[in-house]
């Protein structure tokens, strides 16, 4: 099979349910941000294998397909997706990482290592990805549990990150005020 198809030489695609969008539809910067996330994520995986971290990947390729259908058509082709599940599964696994940590009571800097980097990476890919699913689904109904995922799963790359910092005995710098 060839990676190419020459279907999109023109600057259209198909979305899945086989209507036709242009390439800089709203839709597709938003799967197509999914789609950066996944990679970012596996940068991290690159330095911290994890297979939750391997799981979060598998579902933002189901995430990323119901970004790619019309909400009309997710129950014809997503109707045995779980978002809630996955939710609970991130949500338990913030309440593990965040009950080895202090307290946080100042804003962090971004840094520490390479990999605590790339989880602050990823989670300003996912605060983007919110902000692109508000802008096309404004009021549907079903787009709740996905800015639920996404939303839950910044806050994930938030925890990790202080987890590794903890973990590697990397200190956490913190926001100094410049008034």
């Amino acid at each position: 099979m060839k990676i190419y198809t020459k279907k999109g030489d023109n600057g259209v695609t198909s979305l899945v349910g086989g209507k036709q969008v242009c390439k800089t539809s709203p839709l597709l910067e938003a799967y197509g941000t999914v789609d950066e996330l996944n990679a970012s994520i596996g940068l991290i995986i690159a330095d911290f294998p994890s297979p939750f971290l391997t799981e979060i990947q598998q579902q933002l390729f189901v995430v990323g397909g119901l970004l790619a259908t019309e909400p009309q058509q997710w129950d014809k082709f997503w109707k045995n997706v779980d978002i809630q599940s996955c939710v609970f599964i991130i949500e338990r696994e913030i309440d593990k990482l965040s009950a080895e940590l202090e307290p946080l009571k100042q804003f962090l800097l971004p840094q520490g290592s390479k990999t605590i980097a790339q989880c602050h990476v990823s989670r300003t890919i996912c605060r983007r990805l919110e902000r692109r699913i508000c802008d096309i689904y404004q009021g549907e109904k079903g787009c709740f549990l996905i800015l639920q995922y996404v939303n839950r799963l910044s806050d994930y790359f938030f925890i990790l990150a202080r987890f590794l910092h903890r973990n590697n005995n990397i200190p956490e710098i913190y926001y100094k005020s410049i008034q």
